[in-house]
């Protein structure tokens, strides 16, 4: 994991609060029609919905923070699911504690 783009994903006020979001799914995106939020995650279209920036900004925005590690993407049929990669925040916090 590359502290640099982990700061670089959350220096955005909009990717910071994706994650967030995601921490507690439930409270924020409404339920899914199929699969369960905290195993398949949320369809970017909710997310989409949710952040009311372009589909294009959004995008990039998912792939920033899933090229940092902090969210993986499941894909099911035609829409993609996003969910918080809780492996690697923990690895983040550890090396956060042991680091700075």
């Amino acid at each position: 994991m590359e502290l640099l783009e982990v700061f670089k994903a959350l220096s955005n006020e909009t990717r910071l609060q994706i994650v967030q979001w995601l921490k507690n799914p439930e409270a924020h995106f409404p339920k899914p029609q199929h699969g369960d939020i905290h195993e398949d995650g949320v369809c970017v279209s909710d997310i989409h919905k949710k952040v009311g920036l372009s589909q294009s900004t959004v995008s990039h925005y998912l792939s920033m923070l899933q090229n940092a590690g902090l969210i993986k993407a499941k894909r099911v049929g035609q829409w993609t699911y996003y969910k918080r990669d809780e492996e690697n925040i923990k690895k983040l916090n550890e090396l956060l504690s042991r680091d700075l």
